[in-house]
């Protein structure tokens, strides 16, 4: 049974907000970000109250604390923590609370609100959030409350804690009013102070044993089973537990879209990533088997090419959907067998799953995984033209050498665009079961979250103490206009001492938007060409490194260097902008569009 935590060392609370810093610290925050408000500066005084234990880190805007919340969540399993002020501040908020919703990941965003008595007046940026975040299959949020009593910080703390982490994990949001945060506490009935309740653990949801028989016995039929694993309430202990039984029952394993370190790349059994500019190989694969174990991805649109891979409502391919919400299982997709279990449980009921001598899909098995290092080979792409003043960077080789030099313990992140492409196709993740989260990344679509959630890992690696410069390598590949929508959070990185590596791929567009725009009406360009400042000299008024260089030779040398230096680096790459995607050039396209 969890007991209540011992706070000894820290000053009883005078205030409701240092009240709700005392929760926090009790559930094992240690980092939260955000942008100060008027509405919560009592929260602020809190922050101030118990410096010793909790860091509160200053972003430059509301998404990128959001975002940095969500990585934190992602990183840790634990919610990562945002503080906004109202109106404004929450609305800018709300694109990490989408992220955090859409990708599965614990989160925790507090809205500083209007006084009690200033409501329903549209006062001062005052907003209704329950209308705003939700909650609903289709909302931003599980869970959405405002706390108007002081005594009761404790309670919706600790019920937030369980609902982002619970079944689904996703994103809470409690909203604060000011005048609640500045109440004197009082006594209760039993004569003490309101105190923090005991650390909230997520509640372990196991596999019906029935159920589990069945699954044994459709694996027994299966002549070319296949599991998607991905999602999110993944532990090291859960993926290892994965990786067990995918070994005994000698199983291809792909992984979801920006799920990728869930299973590891490096493993014989691994097939590649199910997700955007899947491997033609691999979709075939998908489409041609006979049993689909999906272990905790929730199946969205990325991850089965637009719901053709696996068609909804009800698959070619016997469909075996475990997952971690009730409310999730037959939702989308009627499965032949749903089973209602948490990562960590279901898989553990899996790798004790008895196996069979020999199994007839090991030769489909080593298919898999061949055609997978089959895709790692780069693609000839033709029609590139000669090297001009806009660059010639062969993208594969860059990748071959993040992967030559970076530890494995490195997390890589990135937000939305073509340029992400690259490292999903040619990086291997090392495997969440080695013990570390390697991969931070938006199922969402989100541009602009690789930059900020890249400075997070930095700084929460870093420890609570926050020494400057210690903690994981922190690389994160970003697009020019992807970069521009977060970049200003280089200075929070430079405020606490983090390091972060980015290699910033600038093609003068937005290069996704291009794609489809030549796709659908070639040469009506529109909306997608960009005028980008020097972003190496940006870097330097920030405080990073900045360098460009416009040859694959060069990179391994400035690469080394980001690696060697104790500041961040901006390591801009001019690309020319036919390299659109890993397989083929923009004008190619357009020429086949007009073709049609």
């Amino acid at each position: 049974m969890q007991t209540p935590p011992s706070l000894p060392d820290l000053p009883s609370p005078e205030l409701a907000g240092h009240l709700l810093v005392q929760c926090l610290i009790a559930q094992g925050v240690t980092h939260a970000f955000g942008v100060p408000g008027e509405s919560y500066l009592a929260v602020l005084d809190g922050f101030h109250r118990y410096s010793e234990h909790i860091r509160f880190i200053v972003n430059r805007q509301e998404g990128g604390a959001a975002f940095m919340a969500e990585a934190h969540g992602k990183l840790t399993g634990r919610p990562g923590i945002c503080f906004v002020t109202r109106g404004p501040g929450a609305t800018n908020a709300s694109i990490g609370v989408h992220t955090a919703f859409q990708d599965s990941t614990p989160m925790v965003l507090f809205v500083g609100d209007v006084a009690s008595d200033q409501r329903d007046r549209e006062a001062f940026q005052e907003m209704d959030y329950r209308v705003m975040f939700g909650p609903s299959a289709l909302g931003m949020a599980k869970r959405v409350e405002r706390i108007d009593d002081a005594a009761r910080i404790p309670e919706y703390v600790a019920r937030a804690f369980a609902t982002a982490m619970n079944g689904r994990p996703g994103p809470v949001v409690l909203v604060l009013p000011e005048d609640m945060l500045t109440q004197t506490l009082v006594p209760g009935a039993n004569g003490q102070l309101p105190q923090p309740l005991a650390r909230v653990e997520p509640v372990e949801a196991w596999s019906d044993p029935g159920a589990l028989r069945d699954l044994r016995q459709l694996l027994l039929k299966a002549e070319r089973p296949f599991v998607i694993a991905g999602g999110g309430g993944w532990t090291p202990q859960a993926a290892q537990a994965l990786q067990r039984f995918a070994e005994n029952w000698r199983l291809p394993v792909g992984n979801a879209f920006r799920f990728q370190d869930t299973f590891d790349n490096h493993h014989p059994q691994y097939a590649g990533d199910v997700g955007i500019g899947i491997n033609p190989a691999l979709a075939k694969r998908i489409r041609e088997s006979d049993l689909i174990i999906a272990i905790g991805p929730r199946l969205g649109e990325m991850t089965t090419g637009g719901y053709t891979l696996l068609q909804a409502p009800k698959t070619a391919q016997t469909l075996v959907h475990i997952h971690a919400s009730a409310e999730e299982l037959n939702r989308v997709y009627q499965a032949d067998l749903a089973i209602h279990a948490s990562m960590r449980a279901a898989a553990r009921s899996l790798e004790v799953l008895t196996a069979p001598v020999n199994v007839p899909w090991e030769a489909w098995t080593q298919g898999c995984n061949e055609d997978y290092r089959a895709n790692l080979v780069p693609s000839v792409i033709k029609d590139l033209p000669v090297d001009n003043e806009r660059g010639l960077v062969d993208m594969p080789s860059v990748i071959a050498t993040l992967q030559k030099h970076l530890p494995k313990d490195a997390v890589l992140t990135n937000g939305a665009g073509n340029f992400a492409s690259w490292l999903h196709r040619f990086f291997r993740y090392t495997g969440l079961a080695a013990g570390f989260k390697t991969q931070l990344a938006p199922t969402n679509g989100a541009m602009g979250y690789g930059v900020p959630a890249g400075i997070a890992a930095a700084i929460v690696s870093q420890g609570a103490a926050g020494q400057a410069g210690a903690g994981r390598v922190a690389f994160t590949i970003a697009g020019d206009g992807d970069f521009l929508m977060n970049g200003q959070e280089l200075a929070t990185a430079v405020q606490y001492g983090a390091k972060s590596i980015i290699l910033l791929l600038n093609n003068g567009m937005y290069g996704t938007i291009r794609m489809h725009q030549e796709r659908e009406y070639p040469q009506h360009v529109a909306g997608t060409a960009l005028a980008n400042p020097d972003f190496a000299a940006l870097a330097r008024a920030y405080g990073y490194a900045g360098v460009t260089i416009r040859k694959s030779a060069d990179f391994e040398a400035e690469l080394l260097a980001a690696l060697a230096r104790p500041n961040g680096t901006v390591i801009e790459v001019v690309l020319e902008p036919e390299l659109i995607s890993t397989r083929g050039t923009l004008n190619a396209m357009t020429q086949a569009a007009l073709k049609r």
